[in-house]
C-alpha cells in the first residue's frame, strides 16, 4: 500500500522543531492497540497487575539500564495503558562517572527512540510468552502507533502530574481509557 495523504490522516503530536533529546521531564501515556485490557485489572481502586503487566512494569523500570541518560519518575501500568514521568538527563552515567555528551560526541536518544525501544522490548517479550503462559492473544501489535507526551514545565506541573499518575487506578471508573466508558 502506498502512502495516500487523503487516506492516511497521521499527524504528529510532537512540537515542531522541539529537540526531544534535550534534558527535561516528560509525561507520557502509551495506550494498547484498540485499548485492549492486557495488563491486569482494577480492584478496590488498586491496579492488580497480571504477569503481562508485571513484564511491562519491569521493562519500564529497566529503561535506565538501557539508556544511561534516563531516569524514571512516578508511573503506573493500567489495564490498557501506561502513564509515566520520564526524565532525560543532559549527562550519561557510566558507573560513578558522568559523561557530558557534547564534549564526548555521544548522541542522546530522543524521547521517541526511548518509547520505541520500550514498545519493541515489551512486544517481543509478549510474543515469546503469549503461548507459554497463556497470556491473552493479540493482533501482533500491543501498542498503538503513537503516544501522548507533555513537557513538564515546572514543579507545580510536575506535582500535579505525579498526583494524577499515582491516583489513576482509583479513578479508573471515570477514566476515558476504560472500555466501559466508551
Amino acid at each position: 500500500m502506498t502512502y495516500n495523504p487523503d487516506f492516511h490522516h497521521r499527524r504528529s503530536t510532537r512540537i515542531k522543531d522541539y529537540d526531544y533529546s534535550q534534558s527535561g521531564v516528560y509525561f507520557v501515556t502509551i495506550c494498547t492497540q484498540n485499548r485492549e485490557c492486557l495488563f491486569g485489572e482494577i480492584g478496590d481502586g488498586q491496579m492488580l497487575l497480571n504477569s503481562a503487566g508485571l513484564m511491562v512494569q519491569k521493562e519500564w523500570e529497566e529503561l535506565p539500564l538501557r539508556f544511561p541518560n534516563v531516569e524514571i519518575g512516578a508511573f503506573t501500568v493500567m489495564p490498557n495503558h501506561l502513564h509515566a514521568l520520564l526524565i532525560i538527563l543532559d549527562e550519561i552515567r557510566r558507573g560513578e562517572l558522568c559523561v557530558r555528551p557534547e564534549t564526548d560526541n555521544i548522541a542522546i536518544p530522543p524521547l521517541g527512540k526511548i518509547i520505541q525501544a520500550f514498545k519493541s522490548l515489551t512486544t517481543n517479550e509478549y510474543i515469546l510468552v503469549v503461548k507459554q503462559q497463556g497470556w491473552k492473544e493479540f493482533s501482533g501489535k500491543i501498542w498503538q502507533r503513537n503516544y501522548y507526551e507533555h513537557i513538564v514545565h515546572d514543579e507545580k506541573d510536575f506535582q500535579r502530574i505525579e498526583e494524577y499518575i499515582l491516583n489513576n487506578p482509583a479513578k479508573w471508573g471515570e477514566d476515558e481509557e476504560n472500555p466501559r466508558n466508551k
